[in-house]
């Protein structure tokens, strides 16, 4: 573990300490019957001073933001350039996919689902494709999945027309895919129609795909009869993956399960730091002494008037 400072800059105030002891207070005015009883009292002597430096010194640390953090190396770190594809034509508008939930269509099932399996993949570069009539990519290559996670919640059915181009949405992704840096880079498409528009057929796309190295995993929604299954093995097999049938959001969770124990490869070098702010305990001290210090000259006052 190591220390240091998010604002260090804000140190330098600690220049002004010497202020508590020699610059020129404002002074109350007292008064004695007989000079006698007054006493002289360098300040050097006096706690107070001492007090509010101490006091001073604190809230300073504290602006300077201390924090402490394990600087790790992330040579070690796993992943893979991870695009997801997912079909958001009008059929995916369909309830009663989801057993514990009827009233849920397909598209709900399979983004609270496909969220799950965000939360999962901790060492992947990630983005998403949606499709229908056209696909576009509503969000590009990131590690920041909780954004990721966030922007899934804002898509629905439909936003990408009614229609299921099946060819577009590979093309698609493979442009996402061009961003990245990994060695392994792989695609998940899941779709419950037939490629029935776009401007590239599934056929160009999977040799793209080829070409570059992209396999692509396809996820057939519904009944075999609902969704080309034979244009979806296609895929999977000519791109070097594997394709599964989801004819529930349970056996989809189990899908999703199986395609996240993939093979990871080596991604990230960058360093990272772990950190942990340490503000809360300077202020907490001072809380504790300012609260003492009232409470001590409130019962000071209550003496002298006695």
């Amino acid at each position: 573990m190591h220390f240091t400072f998010g604002s260090p800059y804000f140190l330098l105030l600690l220049l002004l300490l010497p202020c508590f002891l020699w610059c020129k207070q404002y002074a109350k005015p007292y008064y004695f019957s007989q000079l006698s009883w007054v006493g002289r009292q360098s300040p050097w002597l006096s706690w107070e001073p001492w007090l509010k430096m101490f006091l001073f010194i604190l809230m300073v640390l504290a602006l300077a933001k201390p924090f402490v953090y394990d600087a790790r190396n992330n040579t070690h770190k796993k992943g893979r350039d991870l695009i997801l594809a997912l079909d958001a034509s009008g059929s995916m508008m369909q309830s009663g996919f989801d057993e514990k939930n009827r009233l849920k269509n397909k598209f709900e099932s399979n983004l609270a689902l496909a969220s799950d399996f965000i939360k999962k993949r901790h060492d992947d570069n990630m983005g998403v494709v949606i499709f229908g009539t056209f696909a576009y990519t509503a969000s590009p290559l990131t590690y920041d999945l909780a954004s990721l996670w966030e922007l899934l919640q804002m898509t629905n059915v439909g936003i990408a027309g009614e229609s299921t181009a099946i060819g577009d949405a590979i093309m698609q992704a493979i442009r996402t895919l061009s961003f990245g840096e990994a060695k392994n880079k792989a695609i998940i498409l899941l779709t419950d129609g037939y490629h029935n528009a776009g401007l590239y057929s599934p056929k160009i796309a999977v040799q793209k795909a080829k070409e570059q190295g992209i396999k692509i995993y396809t996820i057939g929604i519904g009944k075999k009869s609902d969704y080309d299954a034979a244009l979806l093995e296609t895929i999977a097999k000519e791109s070097g993956a594997k394709s599964y049938t989801a004819s529930s959001s349970k056996s989809l969770r189990k899908i999703y399960a199986e395609i996240n124990a993939l093979e990871p490869s080596a991604i990230r070098s960058e360093n990272y730091l772990n950190q942990r702010l340490l503000i809360l305990l300077p202020l907490g001290i001072v809380f504790v002494l300012l609260l003492l210090w009232i409470l001590w000259q409130k019962k000071a006052s209550v003496r002298q008037s006695q």
